[in-house]
């Protein structure tokens, strides 16, 4: 799809975050500009990001804090949408989640019943705030046997120096000690992130547009739900991994500021 087709039919741009927007807060290029442009273009822009280590207000307080959120914008996490998962296929069941202080608050405030001796449901996020009482209390309750949600599958947070660890890297570490695998992953490219946002948006197939650095997550996400997808070169692929790639995007710029030219 060239680029000029995408921007005319889209209505809302899904925007990730870490190699999108911004990379370790740093705004990517004039990012706050090229925002009020899609804006006032009558385009929604809804942030949408794996990263479940913060809460829906922790990112509206750091995008407003960086000037680039306004009132009709909205924040959707692979946490929002693991509780709403939660509430459709484990109503009223225990959970245990590995998180933090403030992810777990916030899932215990949306009506989620967590337990640390007893569930009957295991939730891992990204949890920048674990330990070992964390990791022995997941593969014991691995072990047990329930059933096991992961809210995204990124291997790597994206850092100015380095990479970080992701909850991808969680994952494999909890499948070499117990041997399991979630069950379900639910952020993007998975569908059941993609069911919030139609929700949420009232909006599908080409009328929304994923924007985002990452082919596995970002761009399998547009392809997996029927919705458009921008892949922008300002992160994690390059031009020469998308070349490699059998995952392919709808149109591709080297960062989301190029696209003011086609509004």
């Amino acid at each position: 799809m060239q680029i000029e087709r995408l921007v005319a039919k889209a209505k809302t741009f899904l925007l990730d975050l870490d190699g999108t927007v911004y990379i370790e807060g740093a705004l990517i290029g004039d990012m706050k500009n090229t925002l009020t442009a899609l804006r006032e273009s009558g385009r929604r822009l809804v942030y949408l990001t794996n990263n479940s280590s913060k809460t829906k207000e922790d990112y509206i307080a750091r995008l407003s804090a960086l000037g680039i959120y306004e009132k009709n914008d909205a924040v959707y996490t692979s946490g929002d949408a693991t509780i709403a998962f939660l509430k459709k296929r484990y109503a009223g069941k225990r959970v245990y989640l590995a998180g933090t202080g403030k992810v777990r608050r916030s899932f215990s405030a949306a009506g989620i019943a967590l337990d640390e001796e007893n569930p009957e449901v295991l939730v891992l996020t990204y949890d920048t705030e674990i330990d070992y009482e964390k990791i022995s209390k997941t593969a014991l309750f691995l072990k047990r046997g329930i059933p096991y949600v992961a809210t995204h599958p990124d291997i790597n947070c994206p850092a100015k120096e380095v990479d970080l660890p992701d909850i991808g890297s969680y994952i494999k570490l909890f499948e070499t000690s117990t041997g399991r695998v979630p069950d379900v992953v639910v952020g993007k490219p998975h569908t059941y992130m993609g069911d919030g946002v139609k929700e949420l948006t009232g909006q599908s197939g080409n009328e929304l547009v994923m924007v985002g650095d990452r082919l596995y997550t970002d761009i399998a996400f547009g392809v997996n739900n029927g919705f458009s997808s921008l892949l922008v070169l300002s992160g994690e692929t390059t031009a020469e991994s998308y070349r490699q790639s059998a995952i392919k995007a709808s149109a591709v710029l080297p960062s989301l500021n190029e696209i003011v030219r086609y509004l």
